[in-house]
């Protein structure tokens, strides 16, 4: 399942995503209110877990908007604001829970896992296709025009992240925070190296590559015209 986490706090946010992640959820990540408004808005989310003081737009403004538009995703609303008349106020907005920072990540996780039996997000996804790619995320198994491609753990979760993002340029910083959970540039070549090696298992032997570079953006994956 997928779950957008709209947070200021870079170490808040970091600590968060790789939790959710080890528990296995998709992550994406929202530093700001316009951010998380437009992502929300443009993508398809299982569950929103959402910060309550936000540069650039407030998160009940956020919220708000959201309810107004028609989008009903689960909303988790996380503040420093414990007291009930700020809850009520979140709840009220459009959040679907509440919760008070400081905040064990148990409760957290137990929170969001109550959201999500509600059934009020979106199927989960449990197959990915772009034109003969395929990729079934449940037996972790890719194939190409029905040939089987064996990829390791990195390998999958790096074309899987392509896959959900494609015909989208994504930029080596979107890698590094979604697919290897660094917070910062580790000046190497690491992203170069797997995307080469995916290349090579993804695309040699086939006459339409569907891995493409952005020269001075990043890389997208799309099917072929």
């Amino acid at each position: 399942m997928r779950i957008l986490v709209v947070e200021d706090d870079a170490e808040a946010a970091a600590y968060l995503a790789k939790g959710l992640r080890e528990s296995g959820y998709v992550v994406d990540h929202a530093d700001n209110g316009m951010d998380g408004l437009y992502m929300a808005t443009n993508e398809t989310y299982d569950a929103i877990v959402l910060d309550r003081m936000l540069p650039r737009l407030d998160g009940l403004a956020v919220v708000e908007t959201l309810r107004k538009a028609g989008k009903q995703t689960p909303v988790l609303i996380l503040s420093a604001l414990g007291e009930v008349d700020a809850r009520v106020q979140g709840l009220r907005a459009g959040g679907d829970d509440y919760l008070a920072k400081p905040y064990a990540f148990s409760e957290l996780l137990a929170r969001l896992e109550a959201l999500l039996r509600r059934g009020d997000g979106p199927t989960q996804q449990t197959r990915l296709q772009v034109g003969d790619l395929e990729m079934d995320l449940l037996a972790r198994q890719v194939t190409r025009s029905g040939r089987a491609i064996t990829l390791q753990p990195r390998e999958f979760r790096l074309l899987e992240y392509l896959m959900r993002h494609a015909g989208q340029v994504v930029t080596r910083t979107m890698l590094l925070e979604n697919v290897w959970d660094y917070h910062f540039d580790p000046q190497t070549n690491v992203i170069d190296v797997h995307v080469s090696r995916l290349r090579q298992k993804v695309d040699k032997d086939f006459d339409k590559p569907l891995i493409q570079t952005v020269r001075g953006a990043g890389y997208c994956l799309r099917e072929p015209d």
